[in-house]
């Protein structure tokens, strides 16, 4: 599949020159320092989304989007963090050019794993994997983006020694160094071919995708952009790790997802989704799961050929309060006439609402989501979207949640996140085994077993000081039946502050 991904790649760059060109940009990376500061600004309706339902942004969009702004009306703050987002990437050399830029970092925390959130949620296994961990980490990073015409080529290798003690990562030589983001994107008019590691999120932003998020490490993927800004055909499509089955046989495993995004004047922006995962012993991608112009899942039943299908619709609109939600559907059964009819039933979804709390200083965003018990499992345990056992979307199933977030830019550059989160974790799991048929009537549809109910009470800050940023978290987590076990409590602190120093050369290519 590598090879016929490079052919591709390598075509598409043959014949750039015949087709109507624009100047190509790298991504701004989820993790980037800028985004939090954009996503107020977006939410707060100084600027426009370039791209609302999708994530990342390109470089590109959000500075047409930060150039475009009246900053007359605009607070001292507002202006002053507006301008250093400019100046983070506007350059005034023209034409080809690269750019090299030096991470050095220092973070102390009380747990190892991204996500505070993850704390105590492990239902496999006696001993969670998530759990307190003070330790102290360095990290540093060397990232370069070469830039001529329509093609942009990034890659940014990470030291980072947290990464050894995150459950959630799979690497076991070299085990701190990864590559934050290493591609070759091929961007005009009219269409974009991609190809290498770039962290996604399909869904409303501030919110991860319910089955393509940032949640998988290093995911290399084919990507596909084709039509206007108003009608984008999207996929995306990646070879998950190889595993062994029953017999001990190396098993195959690939995943498509195609999304069709259509926003038209006004404030609407709808994305209609499927996905499918593919598995077998020697297996290769067959085409017809690529074919941008069918559905997989008739495909599938038309060739013959089996695999696990998704769907899914996101939708948003703008306004003084942006609404804004996401639903995908795994599994339904809509007869009950044999025992096998009675697989619960697995979904996901998440609703919500953002917007300016009185001027532009402040935004608030509410959302809630659920995912079922069944949510990313399958009778073959093998077509699940699961890459070195993460999650293409949520890494936790069996759950819902309802956060209540504000975002103050108290000064310039220096933004405060309160949050108030409530977690019900049930015992359901994704790496478990899909339950037999005579399971199925034992099997809850939502919160199987005795449900751990988690209240974080926690404050973010970001400040960047020049080519300074400081970014801390502190949380206290209310747990009642703690570990799943009735009338069980506990109260943690989790916290993280770091430091990172950023320096970076643009210059134009020889």
């Amino acid at each position: 599949m590598r090879s016929r991904m490079l052919v591709l790649f390598l075509l598409a760059f043959a014949a750039w020159r015949s087709v109507a060109a624009q100047s190509a940009t790298p991504y701004v990376p989820l993790s980037h320092w800028a985004m939090p500061y954009v996503e107020h600004l977006i939410s707060a309706g100084v600027i426009v989304d370039p791209t609302p339902l999708t994530r990342p942004l390109k470089q590109r969009d959000v500075i047409r989007a930060l150039a475009a702004v009246d900053t007359t009306t605009l607070s001292a703050s507002v202006r002053s963090t507006i301008r250093r987002l400019l100046a983070e990437w506007r350059t005034a050399e023209r034409g080809p050019q690269y750019r090299v830029e030096f991470t050095l970092g220092a973070q102390a925390a009380n747990y190892t794993f991204r996500d505070p959130l993850e704390l105590n949620r492990d239902t496999v296994g006696a001993a969670p994997r998530h759990r307190i961990d003070q330790r102290g980490f360095v990290n540093f990073g060397l990232e370069a983006d070469l830039r001529f015409g329509p093609i942009v080529a990034v890659t940014h290798p990470v030291v980072n020694t947290r990464l050894k003690a995150d459950p959630d990562w799979y690497g076991v030589v070299d085990n701190s160094t990864r590559f934050s983001e290493a591609y070759v994107s091929g961007q005009w008019r009219y269409a974009e071919l991609f190809f290498g590691i770039l962290d996604r999120n399909w869904g409303p932003s501030g919110v991860q995708g319910v089955l393509l998020s940032d949640n998988a490490y290093s995911l290399d993927h084919l990507a596909l952009a084709l039509g206007t800004p108003g009608v984008q055909l999207q996929a995306v499509v990646m070879q998950l790790d190889t595993r062994s089955d029953s017999t001990g046989a190396l098993v195959n495993r690939f995943m498509e997802q195609h999304r069709l995004v259509i926003r038209p004047p006004g404030r609407w922006t709808l994305a209609l989704s499927e996905a499918t995962v593919i598995s077998g012993v020697g297996r290769q991608l067959e085409p017809w799961y690529v074919n941008l112009a069918t559905l997989s899942y008739f495909r599938s039943s038309n060739t013959g050929t089996n695999g696990n299908n998704f769907l899914g619709a996101d939708v948003e609109r703008r306004g003084g309060a942006t609404l804004f939600g996401q639903f995908m559907l795994d599994d339904i059964q809509v007869s009950r006439n044999s025992a096998s009819d009675l697989k619960p039933t697995s979904y996901a979804f998440t609703m919500g609402a953002k917007g300016r709390a009185g001027g532009s200083m402040a935004t608030w965003m509410l959302f809630y989501t659920q995912v079922a018990n069944l949510t990313y499992r399958n009778e073959d345990d093998l077509q699940v979207p699961l890459y070195h056992g993460l999650s293409t979307g949520r890494n936790f199933d069996d759950y819902d949640q309802a956060t209540a977030k504000l975002s103050v830019l108290a000064a310039p550059t220096l933004l405060l996140e309160p949050e108030l989160t409530v977690l019900r974790q049930g015992q359901g799991d994704p790496h478990e085994p899909h339950p037999l048929v005579p399971q199925y009537a034992a099997t809850a549809v939502l919160f199987q077993g005795i449900v751990q109910r988690t209240v974080r009470v926690a404050l973010g800050a970001s400040w960047q000081l020049g080519g300074l940023s400081v970014v801390g978290n502190g949380g206290v987590h209310f747990t009642s039946n703690a570990g799943h076990i009735v009338g069980a409590s506990s109260t943690q602190f989790v916290g993280s502050i770091g430091l990172t120093y950023r320096l970076h050369h643009d210059a134009p290519l020889p």
